[in-house]
Formats: structure tokens, sequence, C-alpha cells
């Protein structure tokens, strides 16, 4: 699948996240691909992210919140108050052919 579309009509969504191995993401997208995030960069930074550092966090709090990847830390789904990824910077990972059972 080509990563063709016109950004200026189309705007990504996220369907369904599966955490993958060192702080990746595979994100089901709304047009059809899965892309493979990863998280690293942004934890290694620290900051808002840093509770993300630990692997169990990352996993049990990863969700979709707001049609892209989150991770809902406090467990009430508030969008305001979860830590979540631009759907723009999902949609520029790359695209996984071939997707690993999990």
């Amino acid at each position: 699948m080509e990563n063709n579309l016109d950004t200026r009509f189309f705007y990504p969504e996220v369907f369904q996240v599966v955490a993958g191995k060192n702080f990746t993401v595979y994100a089901y997208m709304n047009e059809g691909s899965v892309r493979l995030f990863n998280a690293k960069p942004f934890i290694d930074k620290g900051g808002v992210f840093e509770p993300l550092r630990n692997e169990e966090v990352f996993n049990k709090t990863l969700t979709v919140i707001g049609n892209t990847i989150a991770w809902d830390l406090e467990g009430n789904r508030d969008e305001y108050k979860c830590l979540d990824i631009d759907p723009f910077e999902v949609y520029k990972s790359p695209i996984v052919e071939d997707v690993p059972e999990m």
C-alpha cells in the first residue's frame, strides 16, 4: 500500500492499536494500512512521556482516544488528561506489510 493520499483532504485516524516490542505500536489506520509507530524517541525525551518508560504502564494504558494513539494513565478515558500522538505523526510511520501475530 502506498502512502500517496493528499493530506490536504485526508485526515488520518487510528482505529486500533497493539503494543509491539521495544516501545513500538502497531496502529491500524482508517485508509487500511498498519503503521509501526516508534514511541521510544518521545519517551527518551522524558517530560510528560516519562511514565511510559515503565513497559508495563506503556502496554497496559495504550489505547485509542480521539482517533489516535493514546495512553490513558488515569484510566478514565479523558481525552484532555491522556498522552496522545498527533495522528499525522502516526501516519508518517512506516507501513507494516506483514503484521506479526500477537
